[in-house]
């Protein structure tokens, strides 16, 4: 009966909320849901939190939006009270708490968890991740039990990716962006511990794998580890223990939620077996996702370099006496981070596309490889501006992540190679990178990493034969520390093995053939740099010629300028940022891969060769057909590259095309119409005209007939053999006379010739005079072949 009596108040309660929840403004639901939990008990607020965490994010099919945290930004109304609702110690953390001191346990499907976790678990095989262990039910329901603060969690991280990307706004000053700052510093402080849970936990389990013999060698570098989790911190606590170990299994079910649903979307087997992740997957993540990892990244390098000085050493007396959470922060980035997200930025950086979007994967990158960033020493210039050297503390961090700096590098190369660096944007990227990898101290740090891999074999045979206790063989990530006498060759082969497969072929970051690479990348760079010089002088001309009377168009009387002056003045600012941005980047890799001025002038001599043939050839590199041109490889390059282009002009009939911004529309039409009657009644004669080879037929071939001209022009442009051969016949063209320019000269001749007390009609005579003396010594001085 009382299990009955139960069930029809949680029926009640979660009717009357619904009832209210499409009604109500938005804080008067949130003032009454804080009532409604701290007034009623866990039993009966069980039955409404599935309902209302789907109502706060939305259902996992991506239909109900719910609170479009991702859309909500500061200056709105409802951002502040859903922020309090959901900060880590308001009333949503609370109901958590609350469920979380009973047993109750929450459906998540599986269904909806990143691929390579729903493949292995579809196969029968349970994930690494020991997240997951104790919560898939065998033979497979598809569903994974959850305890409250785990279902809270897997469902907040799930809206990020469940869900289009969000257009509106900054995605920085989004509800949901600053949401996930805030329970990262809550639950991974980088000062203090981890502030306990306002009520009595024993059962937030997140259970550890059954321990192995601690006997078992490590066989090879390309074990992984599968456990996340110390021994001693088993979420069983006793009553004795550490209140800290109580408490932190928040903190290690918080990070392995995110970083399996935002990271864990590419298979590293897989990825092992193509070397190189050029089979599209399902999955692609968007800007706004990216750039949540990139703000996990910043955040657990900061967590990491939190540790306490006397918890560095490398004595094991003294890992013993750590905290839980000291533990966390000396492991957490390499054990929990640093395999998953090397392959999602090797899986961004082969698929993402050529253009500026692709700034947050590498800003990604970046963050990740300069840890010695987010230290919190604010001294990281130097009094001059320049960056400081990197402590050869982080020689250690770069040898263990070595694919991350040299790998990666190699990506950015390629992309580098076939993006237009005359772009400001792109051209910011390569100046970005360059300037990172060109920090004092770095490149012979990865020189040195590069050096201990290819360490014979022998060197470290002695070593294989150590007993490691690894989370593969009875430990953990928090344990799973290697003795003192493992040396760098060890952890450096280990890192590549481990990443990269037993039969890897790496390839080094300053050997040949990536120094091929790089003097490729040189070039581009040189021809980007010349193509930014012509438009940027080409902007500066038009500039000049945009005078007090450019609004008549008396700078310019070209048809096919779309470019107006404001947009002139816009990329002639953004082409000398690309010439600002590739200077420093190739001072950068000078400096970077130590090249001499020699081979700089050599290679910019030939740039200037190859670049001085293109002008002369206009064209890109293309074949002739039937249909016009057909680009090459190499044209395409040079198109690419801003070495060559097409000259893109109107070639339809120039009477025919759009009225422009200096004509007026009724005269256009009107001289159309008159052109159009002259052309219909005396075309014959106009044609005998021009066939004529004295003086009358050159001067009528100017006047009536312009196919010579738009045959020239079209020479020029890929447009089609019949448009190009197409017979012209002799017309009159009236339009210029549309023309605001005309109509200024016409009337200041006017003006001129009323002063000089001409009348109308005389004045109009002395002007056809005028214009066709004008032609006439043009035809003498430059006649017509």
């Amino acid at each position: 009966i009382i299990f009955l009596c139960l069930t029809f108040v949680s029926c009640c309660l979660q009717a009357n909320l619904k009832a209210d929840w499409t009604n109500k403004p938005l804080h008067q639901r949130c003032h009454e849901l804080s009532k409604i939990i701290d007034d009623y008990p866990a039993k009966e607020l069980h039955a409404i939190f599935p309902w209302l965490v789907e109502s706060v994010f939305g259902s996992l099919d991506g239909i109900l939006s719910g609170w479009n945290l991702r859309f909500l930004q500061a200056r709105s109304a409802e951002y502040n009270i859903a922020m309090d609702f959901l900060d880590p110690s308001g009333p949503m953390m609370k109901l958590v708490y609350k469920l979380q001191a009973e047993e109750y346990k929450y459906e998540f499907p599986v269904s909806y968890l990143p691929g390579p976790i729903k493949s292995s678990i579809h196969a029968g095989v349970l994930p690494d991740c020991p997240l997951f262990h104790n919560k898939i039910q065998f033979p497979m329901s598809g569903l994974l039990l959850l305890n409250p603060f785990e279902y809270y969690m897997f469902s907040f991280a799930s809206s990020l990716i469940n869900y289009p990307p969000g257009q509106h706004g900054s995605c920085s000053d989004s509800a949901y962006f600053v949401l996930v700052d805030t329970y990262l510093k809550y639950f991974l402080p980088t000062e203090g511990n981890v502030p306990p849970s306002p009520f009595s936990d024993t059962r937030g389990t997140v259970a550890s794998p059954a321990p192995r013999s601690p006997n078992v060698p490590y066989v090879g570098y390309g074990g992984h580890s599968t456990s996340l989790l110390k021994r001693h911190i088993t979420h069983q606590p006793s009553v004795n223990a550490d209140p800290a170990a109580q408490e932190i299994w928040r903190s290690e079910t918080l990070l392995q939620v995110f970083v399996e649903m935002w990271l864990h979307h590419y298979s590293l087997e897989m990825y092992q077996k193509l070397q190189s992740p050029q089979v599209k997957e399902p999955f692609t993540p968007s800007e706004e996702h990216v750039l949540v990892v990139r703000l996990l990244v910043k955040h657990l390098h900061a967590f990491s370099s939190s540790l306490k000085q006397e918890s560095i050493s490398s004595s094991p007396s003294a890992h013993s006496h750590s905290s839980p959470l000291e533990e966390l922060k000396r492991v957490v980035v390499q054990r929990f981070v640093q395999q998953k997200l090397y392959v999602f930025l090797q899986h961004c950086f082969g698929h993402w596309p050529l253009d500026a979007s692709f700034r947050a994967v590498l800003e990604t990158w970046l963050s990740y490889i300069q840890p010695w960033r987010y230290t919190g020493e604010k001294n990281n210039m130097q009094a001059d501006g320049q960056n400081r050297i990197v402590p050869d503390k982080w020689a250690s961090f770069v040898q263990e992540n070595l694919l991350m700096y040299t790998k990666l590098f190699q990506g950015f190369l390629n992309r580098a190679m076939r993006t237009d660096l005359v772009n400001a944007k792109n051209a910011l990227m390569v100046f970005r990178v360059t300037k990172v990898f060109v920090q004092p101290n770095l490149s012979e740090m990865i020189q040195k990493a590069e050096q201990l891999f290819l360490e014979p074999e022998h060197a470290i045979l002695q070593r294989q034969n150590r007993v490691f206790l690894t989370p593969s063989h009875g430990g953990s990530f928090l344990s799973s520390r290697q003795p003192v006498g493992t040396d760098s060759i060890f952890k450096v082969k280990s890192h590549v093995y481990s990443l990269e497969g037993q039969d890897c072929q790496y390839n080094l970051m300053f050997g040949p053939d990536l120094r091929k690479n790089v003097l490729k990348l040189i070039q581009i760079i040189a021809q980007a740099r010349r193509t930014a010089k012509r438009i940027s002088d080409h902007s500066t001309e038009m500039a000049a010629n945009n005078s007090f009377l450019s609004w008549f168009a008396v700078g310019s009387s070209d048809h096919n300028n779309t470019f107006t002056g404001g947009e002139m003045d816009d990329m002639g600012e953004g082409v000398k940022k690309t010439h600002e941005f590739l200077d420093k980047a190739l001072d950068y890799l000078c400096q970077i891969f130590r090249l001499n001025a020699g081979q700089l002038s050599q290679l910019m001599v030939n740039v200037a060769s190859v670049d001085d043939e293109g002008a002369s050839k206009q064209l890109p590199d293309c074949i002739p057909s039937e249909n016009g041109f057909v680009l090459t490889d190499l044209g395409r390059l040079q198109i690419i590259s801003g070495l060559r282009r097409f000259e893109i002009e109107y070639q339809g009939d120039p009477e025919l095309q759009p009225i422009r911004s200096y004509e007026n529309a009724f005269l256009v039409r009107l001289m159309f119409q008159i052109s159009s009657f002259i052309n219909a009644r005396f075309g014959d004669h106009m044609e005998a005209l021009c066939s004529r080879q004295d003086l009358l037929g050159s001067i009528g071939r100017h006047y009536l007939s312009s196919s010579s001209k738009v045959a020239e022009q079209r020479r020029k442009s890929p447009v089609l053999r019949q448009m190009r051969d197409r017979p012209q016949r002799a017309r009159l063209s009236l339009r210029v006379l549309a023309s605001y320019r005309t109509l200024l000269i016409l009337l200041l001749l006017y003006m001129l010739f009323a002063l000089l007390s001409f009348g109308t009609l005389s004045s109009t005579g002395l002007v056809l005079i005028v214009s066709f003396l004008y032609e006439l010594l043009n035809q003498i001085k430059f006649p017509h072949s």
